[in-house]
């Protein structure tokens, strides 16, 4: 063990930026991991309440092929298997499971990947404004392709379907939030470091 960090020790003073990006990515796979984990759990204890009985849908942007409303968060009533989208029950264990993820990926990336040493409570700020701006555009993005993947899945697999569903939006969303975070958690964390310098 101490052969392998001490490897990466090396490898990390030789080729900072890769070494950055490969942390990052084992990291990210990681959470993502986590999410799969969490995600049925949160879903199973919100099933069947009244809030699946509850539409959310939320900031429209024009209108879909059909001429209905489009929705950037379209979480209409009703269970995903019976052709609904789950409602407000949905909607919050998606959230609560993004939520959860971040908080723990802001610490293990700052702290990490990043090594920043600087004012936390700034980087929390650009982090949540980050989170906010990717949850809403991940959310309209998720109009394209939610209901196809659950209605092929569903049609395919039945009672399993939603789950595999589940899984592949999950992974869908993780690539898109991989992509984006990166770059940005380099500036909230470089930001940081700059300013212990100074």
């Amino acid at each position: 063990m101490s052969g392998v960090k001490s490897f990466w020790n090396n490898y990390s003073v030789k080729h900072p930026q890769i070494a950055q990006f490969i942390m990052f990515l084992i990291l990210s796979n990681g959470i993502t991991v986590f999410q799969m984990i969490l995600m049925p759990v949160l879903k199973a204890i919100f099933s069947g309440s009244a809030l699946e009985a509850h539409d959310f849908q939320i900031l429209p942007i024009g209108h879909n092929s059909d001429g209905s409303p489009y929705y950037i968060f379209n979480y209409p009533s009703g269970s995903i298997a019976s052709g609904g989208g789950g409602g407000l029950a949905y909607f919050i264990a998606v959230q609560l499971t993004l939520g959860i993820a971040q908080v723990i990926n802001f610490f293990a990336q700052r702290n990490i990947t990043f090594r920043s040493t600087g004012n936390i409570y700034k980087a929390a700020i650009w982090y949540v404004i980050a989170y906010i701006l990717i949850t809403i555009c991940a959310g309209a993005l998720q109009g394209w392709y939610k209901d196809p993947i659950y209605q092929f899945f569903i049609d395919k697999f039945e009672g399993t379907g939603e789950i595999a569903a589940d899984l592949v939006t999950m992974i869908i969303n993780a690539v898109i939030s991989f992509w984006v975070y990166f770059p940005i958690l380099k500036i909230i964390f470089k930001e940081d470091k700059q300013q212990k310098v100074a």
